[in-house]
């Protein structure tokens, strides 16, 4: 794969858009510099500055590290323009005003490289007048780029070319924001507000015409259109809230200035009147989110909801009907026609407004993308959806759906009265084909991207109709047992996939992971861990061991809880490398089995930490171990150093169940080496991980040498005691959070010997199985255990 060397980034304009594009591009590791007005008093880039370091006070933190936000260079347009030719990509991100945009283009132009790539970050402004206030030279490196807030966790890049754009910069610029800054790339025509934005405030609007026509609340319709119903959590109006309403309304506003009668003559257009409601809270102010006020209102812990007709905030809670809830469990062909037929009103408004999506995308199809791939792509990646409309109108059945949505077309029951395109009643079952997706402009289907950048990507992201195969039902099959499955995809190397829920650590998980060791130190080169979804492993199954546990005790545990650790060391000593390819979460067994590995390979977005104190326990599977030959490891590179300065975060960690809320602080807290890779795509992380077991294979990997290591000893654990009285004893623990701790300290520090004792990992691992063990009999400890597994939530006691 051919790549687009970006040494360095530039991003104009430091605004909530600018500055967090910015952060994201410092957790790839690119060197980014942010530019934005000089200030009128102090240093000239101060207004960038304070950008910068406001970025460690966001939530959620577009930072992997907050400690990172120093990385980024403040810069701006009156003393350092000459840095922009030392820039390979530069993103134009300043406020959406077209003259204001132009004006800085004359101004940065002359020092943009003549191989550097110029991006405007705009959210529906037309790229292609953009593109009239450059030079000519400048027009075949210009394009759209359009990221969606917040940049770091919002996987959607919308990519929209001129005519004047070269193919190849589009392609380099796609390459470069798929792999190296992890997104997923859908390409959009240059049509107002792109592919997302458009059909996603189109859809917002209509949410909110037909809540209006059914009465019912901005709570209710949130709850209905939420996670239930297949969408973001944040429904509609929770969503607009957290955007910003300022924010919506200007997106509204591009489609209402150029779809109207005299331009685009869309159909819908009178569909884009701004909602009364919409205007009466801009113009008090209350914008959502950002200023504590808009649909919805925080006022000390309650959350309060507008009552449009009173004009006032009043208690929030609605919710959806028993009978909703029941009929959106439903498979699709079965839930929608019972949403049609239905008399219950909240079921009207939800067939209304999935009759409105599918009405919409099926006109506007062959004017804003090349195919509806995009627009299930931009819908899922962009607004939280699970499936996107045309996917949806598949499942249910591509006819039946079509006859209904035309029937209430005919019926004035519509948004418009534009009817359905020819097309979409030509005998077809859909739009999307193993050959490809439907392109209403073409008249033909279209084949996903060749760009060798998706050859890293073993298994993307697959649509309804689609033809993709199953990750899980792919490759060659050499070993299964009810919860892991042995598989290989070229003969060379091994992977184990969990597939238990949550991908829990049972006995069975155990025994189908020694068998993979097994399997692959016989013929093969490594063996890669890894599951095609958001959880490398949420931990150990306790549930799972109740049985023994009520029939033995304890007692009943032990053997069971050695068997894990002996695993552990197994994977550590095998002799051929053990990659973990971690996603998501990471969570105490999880953390354990990824820490003992040869490698680990894991995505920015992976969540590591040993938890086992919400439980009431100590972590159990040689996680403490690791902890203490880690501290020993590293003290060890600093002759004379005190090993308790080096074991400190890591009892801190895992005695306060500290969680990695990336892979870069997952880094910070130990569970990830420097010598470990962070994936910024998530479905390029399968691919990395086979390469780098691959790697280590090739350069002669040999498993490492079993030595024993000191211990900071009984010293160490009166110092580490002595603190944590004073937690105690100040109320910031509780006397069994006390007792845990405590006992997590003598495994890391080796217990009742001297410092400097030298121990083996299987001694410390017997301290942790005797510790976990006694903690299951202790009745604070069984509170913790069935509050979880109750509740799914922690016990304070």
């Amino acid at each position: 794969m051919s790549r687009f060397n970006v040494r360095q980034v530039a991003v104009l304009g430091a605004g909530v858009m600018g500055a967090q594009i910015a952060a994201h591009l410092v957790n790839v590791q690119v060197p980014v510099i942010l530019f934005d007005l000089p200030a009128k008093e102090g240093p000239k880039s101060a207004i960038a500055q304070k950008a910068i370091d406001n970025l460690k006070k966001l939530k959620p933190a577009p930072l992997g590290v907050g400690d990172d936000a120093a990385r980024i260079r403040a810069a701006n347009y009156e003393e350092h323009l000459d840095l922009l030719k030392d820039c390979d990509l530069v993103i134009e991100a300043i406020a959406e005003r077209m003259d204001w945009k132009h004006d800085l283009y004359a101004k940065i132009a002359p020092f943009i490289a003549p191989h550097a790539i110029l991006a405007s970050n705009t959210s529906g402004l037309s790229i292609t007048t953009l593109s009239d206030g450059l030079p000519d030279a400048l027009k075949p490196r210009f394009c759209g780029i359009h990221f969606f807030n917040p940049p770091r966790y919002m996987y959607l890049v919308e990519l929209i070319a001129t005519p004047t754009t070269e193919a190849r910069y589009l392609d380099q610029l796609e390459t470069f924001v798929t792999s190296t800054v992890g997104k997923g790339v859908v390409r959009a025509k240059d049509t107002p507000n792109f592919i997302a934005n458009r059909v996603g405030i189109a859809g917002m609007l209509a949410t909110i015409h037909e809540a209006q026509q059914f009465g019912l609340s901005v709570d209710l319709v949130d709850d209905l259109t939420g996670k239930k119903f297949g969408r973001a959590s944040s429904g509609t109006f929770r969503t607009a809230d957290v955007v910003g309403l300022d924010t919506m309304a200007h997106v509204i506003r591009t489609l209402q200035d150029n779809l109207g009668p005299d331009k685009a003559n869309d159909p819908f257009f009178p569909s884009y009147a701004t909602p009364p409601v919409l205007s009466a809270l801009i113009a008090k102010g209350a914008l959502g989110q950002k200023v504590g006020a808009g649909f919805y209102k925080k006022v000390g812990r309650d959350i309060l909801r507008l009552d449009a007709a009173k004009g006032e905030y009043v208690p929030s809670g609605g919710k959806a009907d028993p009978i909703i809830d029941r009929i959106l469990k439903k498979p699709a062909a079965e839930r929608l026609k019972l949403l049609r037929e239905s008399s219950n009103p909240q079921a009207q408004f939800l067939w209304a407004i999935l009759r409105d999506s599918f009405h919409y995308v099926a006109v506007h199809l062959a004017t804003i993308a090349d195919s509806a791939r995009e627009v299930d792509f931009a819908m899922r990646w962009g607004f939280g959806a699970k499936q996107g409309p045309f996917e949806l109108w598949q499942e249910a059945g591509w006819q039946q759906v079509a006859k209904w949505v035309q029937e209430d077309i005919d019926a004035g029951k519509a948004l418009c009265n534009a009817p359905l395109p020819a097309w979409v009643f030509d005998g077809r079952t859909g739009v999307h084909t193993p050959e490809g997706s439907w392109s209403a402009a073409a008249g033909a289907y279209v084949p996903r991207s060749a760009l060798p950048v998706y050859q890293r990507q073993h298994f993307p992201e697959s649509l309804v109709g689609g033809g993709a195969i199953d990750p899980l039902k792919s490759g060659t099959e050499v070993f299964r047992n009810e919860e892991v499955r042995v598989w290989t995809l070229d003969g060379e190397v091994l992977i184990a996939s969990i597939t238990a829920k949550l991908h829990l650590i049972s006995p069975t998980v155990t025994e189908g992971l020694l068998k993979a060791v097994e399997l692959a130190e016989a013929g093969y080169q490594g063996l890669v861990i890894w599951s095609p979804d958001d959880v490398f492993s949420a931990g150990a199954n306790l549930e799972s061991l109740m049985p023994v546990f009520m029939k033995l005790g304890a007692k009943g545990i032990a053997p069971e809880e050695k068997k894990l650790q002996d695993m552990m060391l197994r994977v550590r000593y095998a002799s051929v490398p053990v990659v973990a390819a971690v996603r998501g979460m990471a969570l105490g067994g999880g953390c354990e089995l990824a820490v003992h590995c040869a490698q680990r390979v894991a995505a920015m977005e992976s969540y590591v930490g040993l938890v086992e104190v919400g439980v009431g326990l100590i972590p159990g599977g040689g996680g403490l171990a690791y902890v203490a030959r880690r501290a020993a490891e590293r003290a060890a590179t600093v002759p004379g150093s005190d090993l308790l300065a080096f074991l400190k975060d890591g009892f801190q960690a895992a005695a306060m169940a500290t969680v990695g809320t990336s892979a870069l602080e997952s880094r910070k807290l130990g569970y990830l080496l420097d010598s470990d890779i962070v994936v910024p795509n998530k479905d390029e992380l399968l691919h990395v991980a086979l390469s780098q077991a691959k790697a280590l294979a090739n350069a002669g990997y040999r498993a490492p040498v079993k030595a024993m290591f000191p211990v900071a000893g009984r010293s160490a654990i009166a110092t580490i005691k002595a603190s944590l009285v004073g937690m105690r004893d100040g109320g910031f623990i509780s006397q069994h959070d006390f007792h845990i701790a405590s006992l997590i300290a003598d495994v890391v520090c080796g217990g009742e010997v001297d410092a400097g004792t030298l121990v083996t990992e299987e001694y410390l691992m017997a301290l942790e199985r005797k510790h976990f063990c006694a903690l299951l009999e202790h009745p604070k400890s069984q509170e913790r255990i069935m509050g979880m597994l109750q509740t799914g939530k922690p016990v304070r006691n």
